[in-house]
């Protein structure tokens, strides 16, 4: 671990004036949840189509099947790591104004942040597909699929972006403005692949910040963009500029 660059990561972060948090798949491995993408990605092992639109408009039963699986039965029993806990006393500390996430594990906000813009929604939170209705997860009797709306009997769908949808208008505005205005922007655990989300931080550093980039890898990010580059795991260096913040 390069102390150097840890202590010149914690210095840009104590002297911003707003700082915000990017984050993504990698934040939340330590806490048992593995990524969609990569060597040990989900979509090595699982056919992605129940995650499409279209085929969950279809099928319902066997997307909600699948989706049970892979979210529910796991997803509400995982607590945030070291990672998550250390943005959320950064945040009550008023040394990070927000979070912007691509994930939908609602990680960031079990460790105690306020202001997250969830780029591809949340499992959290089910949403009718016929009156828009929207309900906590917790009032789904998910033993019986596909869940239906309480007011009109609709089908139920996770209100996370699917395959061929579009990110919801308010987090993506909020992301951008954010992305604007900071002066510090934190990479966590992401190489954000996927557009619109990839754009994010290049636009925090056309508007002037100073990019910190936290990756087990280099990313297409790190060459192009990131003026600090720590390499290893979201946890471990976390916790280490967390120290540095006396947090």
């Amino acid at each position: 671990m390069d102390f150097e660059k840890l202590n010149q990561a914690a210095k840009l972060i104590r002297k911003a004036k707003y700082a915000v948090a990017f984050t993504g798949a990698g934040i939340s491995v330590d806490s048992g949840i593995p990524p969609f993408r990569g060597e040990n990605g989900l979509w090595n092992k699982v056919d992605p189509i129940f995650l499409e639109i279209e085929y969950f408009r279809k099928k319902p039963l066997q997307s909600w099947k699948k989706i049970k699986e892979i979210f529910y039965d796991s997803l509400g029993d995982t607590q945030p790591n070291i990672a998550h806990k250390i943005l959320a006393r950064m945040e009550e500390r008023s040394f990070l104004e927000s979070v912007i996430t691509q994930n939908i594990d609602h990680l960031h906000q079990k460790a105690g942040s306020h202001y997250v813009y969830e780029l591809h929604g949340t499992y959290k939170i089910l949403v009718c597909t016929e009156c828009s209705s929207e309900f906590d997860m917790s009032f789904a009797d998910l033993n019986y699929l596909p869940p239906t709306c309480f007011i009109c009997k609709g089908i139920l769908k996770p209100d996370m972006v699917f395959f061929n949808e579009p990110i919801p208008p308010f987090a993506l505005k909020r992301s951008f403005e954010e992305a604007k205005k900071a002066d510090v922007m934190i990479i966590i655990g992401t190489n954000a692949e996927v557009l619109p989300a990839a754009e994010i931080p290049v636009v925090a550093k056309e508007h002037g910040a100073k990019i910190i980039e936290i990756n087990i890898e280099r990313t297409h990010f790190t060459n192009e963009i990131t003026d600090i580059f720590l390499q290893g795991k979201a946890s471990e260096i976390m916790k280490k500029i967390g120290e540095l913040l006396y947090l």
